[in-house]
């Protein structure tokens, strides 16, 4: 059975989660985001039914420490968005293995579970493409493609709503896991509330 190429994209530490700015009094901002992605990433590689994870990113630092966890890097092009980044982070996983399915997942689910985010390319798995919904119901957490289908992302405000209206199907599973993105503070409590990843636990505590 083919595996999932997961593509995930990561913004430069200094600009990305704005609102979670000194949501940790004595955690760099830099450091905090740099565990969310990290938790997101090692999550992805553990997951049996993943074959590769392919971050797209211009953040040396991210770059160094996502290499060393196993993930494939590619440079964000044409660094014009993220959609753009998506579509570009989807082409080079599908060169590197073109049989075999694409998804993208948000670079902030410090708590994913790899049995969950099995179970969800499960259900992908039976559409050419499909998507999940975050915790809060108006954005999307992950997208997905059959090998050999466009991917063409909508993330944004109200992506759920973009992505059901461009014709993905909605997946609906108990996964909080992967529904749980993190924009803020009371976010960041609310994985916390479900086990956050090795990195984010060390970092807080």
């Amino acid at each position: 059975m083919p595996l999932w190429s997961i593509v995930v994209p990561v913004k430069r530490l200094e600009v990305a989660k704005t609102r979670l700015r000194a949501a940790v009094p004595g955690v760099e901002h830099d450091r905090l985001v740099l565990a969310l992605c990290l938790d997101t990433v090692s999550a992805a590689l553990q997951c049996p039914a993943v074959g590769r994870v392919v971050t797209v990113t211009d953040d040396p630092r991210a770059a160094e420490s996502l290499r060393a966890l196993g993930a494939q890097v590619v440079s964000d092009e044409p660094a014009t968005g993220l959609n753009p980044a998506l579509e570009h982070g989807a082409a080079r996983a599908a060169a590197m293995a073109p049989a075999d399915p694409v998804a993208v997942i948000s670079a902030d689910l410090p708590a994913l579970r790899p049995a969950e985010l099995a179970a969800a390319l499960a259900a992908a798995a039976g559409h050419p493409r499909s998507f999940v919904s975050d915790a809060a119901g108006e954005g999307t957490t992950l997208l997905a493609v059959t090998a050999g289908t466009a991917l063409e992302p909508a993330y944004g405000p109200g992506s759920r709503e973009a992505h059901a209206a461009s014709g993905a199907v909605e997946l609906i599973g108990e996964w909080p896991s992967l529904r749980r993105d993190v924009d803020t503070a009371a976010d960041l409590a609310a994985a916390a509330g479900l086990g956050l990843g090795r990195h984010c636990a060390a970092l807080l505590g």
